[in-house]
């Protein structure tokens, strides 16, 4: 066998490590496949999988000055601007559903009933627990984990390795999004949150005309009741909002990434 036809195993593993990195980003910022409870072997094992076919039809090229170079110091900041951006707009979506549940749970006396939320390993109150539960479901329903895939894949066409810088109309549409997220959040909580304002004014009224009686005996459990008869009725209303949210956020990510 002529030495000259044996591959450059070297550069081959280089590639694949440059190709790992806009996927790995992604799937660190992104909602699902960054929970905290998720393997990082696995996350690495997705970011190949999904990495070296799409590097491999871009033609991607090492820098003609080596890895350990300005060029490819740029090169590799612009893999993990592009990933971390993409993953960061889907994770926004989420946030909107777990900011609602927060306000609920304010508004119904339950920020002290908090639990360890298993998508970021921190705190959160019952209620953002139970929509950010619900905002992943439909996520992984309306097959979000799979679009997000075709999202990253379809960048390295958009914006090929070496070139992979985001525009600033696409920072500026990030930043945009940013702040449309706590409207959809306050969109998601308005059904239950403002009737629960409602009953907390009444419960004022009663206070101001009946001032013997205990309205901590009172109010909470009427409080309660209302929100959780409330929630019950109103999930419907804030699914369809959730998926707004979420299919706004893949569009977002679609932007940035140029798609």
């Amino acid at each position: 066998m002529d030495p000259a036809d044996i591959p450059n195993i070297e550069a081959m593993l280089q590639l694949w490590m440059l190709g790992m990195i806009r996927p790995g980003a992604a799937f660190i910022a992104a909602p699902v496949f960054g929970a905290s409870n998720v393997p990082v072997q696995l996350r690495l094992v997705i970011a190949l999988a999904v990495g070296v076919p799409a590097v491999a039809a871009s033609g991607m090229a090492l820098p003609a000055e080596g890895i350990v170079s300005v060029p490819g110091l740029l090169f590799v900041i612009g893999e993990v601007m592009i990933g971390l951006g993409i993953g960061f707009v889907l994770q926004m979506g989420l946030a909107a559903a777990l900011l609602a549940g927060e306000a609920i749970s304010n508004a119904m006396g339950l920020g002290f009933a908090s639990m360890v939320d298993p998508m970021s390993g921190q705190s959160s109150s019952a209620i953002g627990q139970f929509l950010s539960m619900l905002a992943t479901a439909l996520f992984l329903a309306a097959d979000g984990h799979l679009v997000l895939i075709d999202i990253i894949v379809d960048s390295y066409v958009a914006l090929p390795p070496g070139n992979a810088f985001p525009s600033f109309d696409a920072i500026g549409g990030v930043i945009r999004f940013g702040s449309l997220m706590f409207a959809a959040a306050l969109t998601i909580a308005m059904p239950v949150g403002f009737v629960l304002i409602l009953v907390q004014m009444i419960m004022g009224v009663i206070g101001r005309s009946a001032p013997a009686l205990n309205l901590f005996a009172v109010g909470i459990p009427a409080t309660l009741l209302a929100g959780i008869i409330l929630l019950g009725v109103a999930t419907p209303a804030m699914a369809e909002a959730i998926v707004r949210i979420l299919s706004d956020a893949l569009d977002g990510a679609r932007m940035f990434a140029g798609v």
